[in-house]
C-alpha cells in the first residue's frame, strides 16, 4: 500500500479541486449575459446548475461507493469532471455552457467519498486528522480557487478557466489511480434505481424552488409547483424507503438522534458560510460610500486567508477532536461564526474589518466541518460511510443554496441607485450579517443536544476503535 500520507494528500487535492468548481465562474458571472448573448435568468443557470448536479449526485455517489468501491466512483466523478470541463471550454452557447457545469458539479461527491475512504484504510491513530484535512477542503478550495480564478480571467479568454479545471481533474484522476488504495469493503445487495429517481426528482424540485425563486417570484406558480412538488415526491420517497429491503439511504440509520441533529446542524452551518460568500465580496467589490471599491483580485485576496485558516487548522482539528470529541469541535466552530457575524454587524467599515470577520469564518468553518463527518462516522456501521457521508454532503448543500437564494434576494431587495447602476444599500448587509448569525445561532443550539458518544451506544465494536 502507498504511504498513509500520499494517500491523504491526494484525497484532499481531490476535495480542492471539486470546491474549486463552485467558484469557478465567480470571476465572469457578472458578464455572462454578454459573453453568450443571453438574458441574466438565463445566464444563472451556470451557476444553479452546478449546485443541482452535487447535491443530487453526492448521496447517490456515496451509496454506489458502499456498493461497488469508493475509489471506482471516485475515479468516475473525476472523469466526469474532466468531460464537463471539456464540453465547457469548446462551447459557445448558453446550452452546452449548462451541460458541462452540471457535469463538473457531480464532483462534489468525492469529498464525502473521500473522508469514507480514509476509514477504511488509515491507521486509527490517523484517521481524525486526515478527515478534517479533507473536510476542511470543502471551503480552502473555493477561497484559494477565487483569486486564481481571477487571475485566469484577467489575463487570457474565459475559456481557459475550464481547460484549467479539466488538466486539474486530469492529474488527480491520475493521481487517485496510481496513489488511493482500492477499498475491499463493500455493502451486498441491489443499487435502488427508483429511490435514486425519487430522491434526484424531489431535490431537483425543492433546490430549484430555493435558487430560483427570487426571479421567478416566491409566490409564483413555478416556484411553488417546485417546491410542494419536491417536498410531495420526498415524503412519497421517505416512504418507498422504509419498505423495502434495500434502501437507497437507510432512513433509520438517518433518524437516529446524533445523526440526524448533525444533518441539521450541517444546513445552519452551510447557510451560515455562504452567507459571508455572497455578502462580503460583493461588500469589498461595490464602490463607495456602500462597499470599498477593490477589484476582483485584490478582494478574492482579502476572502483567500479564511481557506488557509481553515488549511492550517485542520491538523489541529483533528487532534483537538480526539481530545475533546467532535461535538464540542462542532460548538467551538459555532461560536466563531457567531464571534464572526457579530463583528461584521459592530465594525464593516474597513477592508481590515472584513478581513477578520472572514479569518473568523475560517476557524468556524475549519472547526465545524470537521467535526461533522466524524459525528457521523462515529454513528453509523461502516457499510454505511458513504450513503451517510453523501447525506450529510447533501444537507451541508441545501444550506449553502438556501444562504444563495435568501441572501442574494436580500441584497436584490434592499438597493439603491448609485451612478446608475443598483447597488445593495448598507442596511442590506447589515441583514445579511444577522441572517449569518442567526444561522450560527441555530447551528450552535442543535449542537449542544448531540449525544456525546453515539458510538457506545450503537456500535461499539465497530473497526479503527470508533
Amino acid at each position: 500500500m502507498p504511504p498513509q500520507g500520499a494517500i491523504v494528500a491526494v484525497l484532499a487535492l481531490a476535495g480542492l479541486a471539486s470546491s474549486f468548481m463552485f467558484t469557478l465562474v465567480v470571476p465572469i458571472q457578472t458578464r455572462l449575459p454578454d459573453l453568450l448573448h443571453a438574458n441574466r435568468d438565463d445566464t444563472a443557470w451556470v451557476v444553479t446548475a452546478t449546485l443541482l448536479a452535487a447535491a443530487v449526485i453526492t448521496p447517490i455517489a456515496g451509496r454506489l461507493g458502499d456498493m461497488y468501491g469508493k475509489r471506482r466512483i471516485v475515479l468516475v466523478l473525476l472523469a466526469t469532471l474532466v468531460v464537463g470541463s471539456v464540453i465547457a471550454a469548446v462551447s459557445t452557447g448558453l446550452i452546452w455552457l449548462i451541460v458541462g457545469r452540471a457535469l463538473q458539479g457531480a464532483v462534489t461527491g468525492v469529498i464525502p467519498l473521500g473522508i469514507s475512504i480514509l476509514r477504511d484504510v488509515l491507521h486509527e491513530d490517523r484517521v481524525d486528522p486526515a478527515i478534517a484535512l479533507i473536510s476542511a477542503t470543502l471551503g480552502v478550495g473555493g477561497a484559494l480557487g477565487l483569486p486564481i480564478s481571477a487571475l485566469v480571467t484577467e489575463n487570457a479568454d474565459w475559456h481557459a478557466l475550464f481547460w484549467t479545471a479539466a488538466v486539474l481533474g486530469a492529474v488527480v484522476f491520475v493521481l487517485v489511480l496510481l496513489v488511493v488504495p482500492v477499498s475491499v469493503l463493500r455493502t451486498a445487495g441491489r443499487f435502488d434505481y427508483a429511490g435514486a429517481l425519487g430522491l434526484a426528482v424531489g431535490l431537483l424540485g425543492i433546490l430549484l424552488a430555493i435558487s430560483r425563486g427570487d426571479a421567478w417570484g416566491w409566490g409564483s406558480a413555478a416556484t411553488l409547483g417546485c417546491g410542494l412538488g419536491g417536498v410531495a415526491v420526498l415524503l412519497v420517497w421517505g416512504w418507498y424507503e422504509l419498505r423495502i429491503p434495500e434502501p437507497l439511504l437507510d432512513l433509520r440509520v438517518a433518524a437516529r438522534r446524533p445523526v440526524l441533529l448533525t444533518n441539521i446542524a450541517s444546513v445552519a452551518m452551510g447557510f451560515s458560510l455562504f452567507s459571508s460568500n455572497v455578502s462580503y465580496p460583493q461588500l469589498l467589490e461595490l464602490p463607495a460610500p456602500t462597499g470599498f471599491g477593490l477589484t476582483l483580485l485584490a478582494a478574492s485576496l482579502v476572502i483567500m486567508p479564511s481557506g488557509l485558516v481553515m488549511m492550517v487548522l485542520s491538523p489541529f482539528s483533528g487532534r483537538l477532536a480526539s481530545t475533546v470529541g467532535p461535538r464540542r469541535l462542532l460548538i467551538l466552530g459555532a461560536i466563531a461564526l457567531i464571534a464572526a457575524y457579530g463583528f461584521s454587524l459592530l465594525l464593516a467599515s474597513a477592508v481590515w474589518h472584513i478581513l477578520i470577520a472572514n479569518l473568523l469564518i475560517g476557524v468556524g468553518i475549519g472547526f465545524g466541518y470537521a467535526a461533522m463527518p466524524m459525528l457521523i462516522m462515529r454513528s453509523v456501521p461502516q457499510s454505511e460511510t458513504g450513503a451517510s457521508n453523501g447525506l450529510n454532503a447533501l444537507f451541508r448543500s441545501l444550506g449553502t443554496s438556501s444562504a444563495a437564494a435568501v441572501v442574494g434576494a436580500v441584497l436584490a431587495s434592499m438597493s439603491s441607485v448609485q451612478d446608475g447602476r443598483t447597488v445593495p444599500t448598507a442596511a442590506a448587509f447589515q441583514v445579511s450579517f444577522w441572517l449569518g448569525l442567526v444561522a450560527a445561532v441555530i447551528a450552535l443550539t442543535v449542537a449542544a443536544f448531540i449525544p456525546l458518544r453515539p458510538a457506545a451506544e450503537h456500535h461499539p465494536a465497530l473497526p479503527n476503535g470508533h
